[in-house]
């Protein structure tokens, strides 16, 4: 049995498998037993890892010394370019490290990602076996780089090691020097979020505006990883905050897109632009809606972006929220203030975006909005403006106040009002033809009349009450004027006659 594989999966035999085991285990008792036997030291497994690698990488002292005494070869690597010392350093062993120098390891070694003793150490935060590498060895060079281009300060501010930068620091490595994308140890920290290396190389005194191959500063990174304290540190330290990389973006793009909102809160007060454009001509406002990001969007708007600003398809930010269905975010840009007169470069407004996706919320929203603005032009500073200081909302009404009207709106449509005389009652009130065939566009079908008219009274009764008139009569009025006084005198009742009704008609 001692003369098979292990399986199909390994090479070892029985007996090299158990001598890979106890040398794991750092038992020198079985791993003499086994050598009388005659078993391999030599034999590597699948990964091509002999005893010595597996003694070396468990910091077993003993096991490493026992091997030593039979296997000379100490600087052969696995598969992955790692040999003994390299192990030692990776996982930290000072003293493995010490015995394999002392018995003539070669200290250039490097693994197939160009890793030496210097950038295992580093990149593994072992201080001590720093400390012995620089301090007691001769020809390590502090700058040497990989095969990425990466320094063992790129290594250690990458994977967070606060003291072996320090130390790094203090033995005189160069700050600034850049890696195969042109990243900076600085890069790297903010990228990675690693606020405590980050103060530490700020503090050396090194650009913190230098650019990558993407033209990014370490503030774009920070922002991208949603690093909240990386960004406040860059900001404090006196970043440019207004940086774009080569695609025209600055740092508001970056969390705008993934939705950070602390992140963005920062920006904004370290006065950002907020209007700026990509090259596709996107503004963070435009990233933030299209990833549905509704925190960001709230933030943009009350810090006063521009709304009308359109992107390389012509779009405005509500373009993008039509098209899409985002219904919250809609009514934030209604809200806001927007000219419903831009189109995009299909010659379509935000109204018919919306319509042609069968969006029907967003269409009634949008047509209220409309008719708000119209409205809000025409009474601004006069003794109308009753609305200024309530909560506006341009979405579906579920007030109990107007319940009672709404039930009585739904069945005048559903059970009086006559094929096309919703349209007649529309133009009435001042529905444009646009808002009509918006309306019109959805339910299609024999008695779709009925849902088009109900969806344009209710429309109509948001304005009403946004401007404090009296619906009751409003409705009395716009049913006499299409010729239907009959139903309006039956209408006018049944409005009337709700118990508490939050107003009646008195003039009437």
């Amino acid at each position: 049995m001692e003369d098979e594989p292990m399986s199909e999966e390994d090479i070892l035999l029985w007996a090299e498998k158990e001598f890979h085991d106890a040398a794991k285990r750092n038992d020198t008792d079985k791993m003499q037993e086994l050598i009388k036997k005659g078993v391999d030291i030599k034999a590597k497994n699948k990964i091509g890892r002999k005893a010595l690698h597996w003694a070396a990488g468990a910091g077993n002292e003993r096991a490493l010394r026992l091997l030593l005494d039979h296997d000379t070869d100490i600087d052969e690597k696995d598969s992955f370019g790692m040999n003994a010392l390299l192990l030692a350093s990776w996982f930290g062993h000072l003293n493995i490290l010490k015995i394999l120098v002392s018995c003539g390891a070669k200290l250039n070694n490097e693994n197939k990602d160009g890793l030496g003793i210097l950038h295992c150490a580093s990149q593994r935060g072992h201080i001590r076996v720093l400390e012995f590498i620089m301090e007691d060895l001769e020809g390590i060079r502090l700058d040497k780089v990989d095969k990425l281009g990466k320094t063992a300060l790129h290594l250690a501010a990458e994977h967070g090691q606060v003291e072996v930068t320090e130390f790094l620091i203090g033995m005189g490595c160069t700050h600034g020097l850049k890696d195969k994308d042109e990243n900076t140890a600085l890069h790297l920290a903010a990228k990675q979020g690693h606020t405590e290396v980050l103060q530490k190389i700020v503090v050396t005194g090194v650009d913190v505006d230098e650019r990558n191959i993407d033209g990014l500063t370490a503030l774009h990174l920070a922002a991208d990883g949603g690093h909240y304290e990386c960004v406040r540190q860059l900001l404090e330290s006196g970043c440019d905050v207004n940086a774009v990389t080569h695609k025209n973006m600055n740092a508001l793009h970056y969390v705008a897109q993934h939705g950070f909102d602390r992140e963005a809160s920062l920006l904004l007060e370290a006065g950002i632009n907020i209007d700026a454009a990509d090259k596709q001509h996107n503004t963070p406002l435009h990233l933030a809606v299209f990833n549905n990001h509704a925190g960001v969007v709230r933030l943009l708007i009350d810090a006063d972006c521009n709304v009308d600003i359109t992107d390389s398809r012509q779009q405005t930010a509500l373009h993008i929220a039509a098209e899409r269905g985002w219904q919250d975010l809609a009514e934030m840009i209604l809200i806001s203030g927007i000219n419903l007169n831009l189109t995009d470069k299909l010659g379509k407004t935000c109204l018919q975006v919306a319509a042609r996706g069968n969006y029907v919320i967003i269409v009634d929203m949008i047509i209220k909005a409309d008719r708000f603005y119209k409205w809000e032009k025409n009474h601004l500073g006069s003794e109308s403006d009753s609305w200024v200081g309530r909560t506006l909302s341009f979405k579906q009404d579920h007030l109990p106040e107007t319940q009672h009207f709404r039930s009585i709106l739904w069945n005048l449509a559903n059970k009086h009002l006559c094929r096309g005389e919703w349209k007649v009652l529309a133009q009435h009130w001042d529905f444009s033809d646009t808002h009509i065939r918006a309306i019109e566009q959805q339910w299609t079908g024999m008695k779709s009349f009925k849902e088009h008219g109900h969806r344009m009274l209710l429309i109509w009764l948001h304005g009403v009450v946004v401007a404090g008139e009296n619906p009751i009569k409003g409705l009395y009025e716009g049913l006499v004027q299409i010729s239907r006084t009959d139903l309006a005198e039956c209408i006018r009742q049944k409005a009337n006659a709700e118990t508490s009704p939050p107003k009646t008609c008195s003039a009437m």
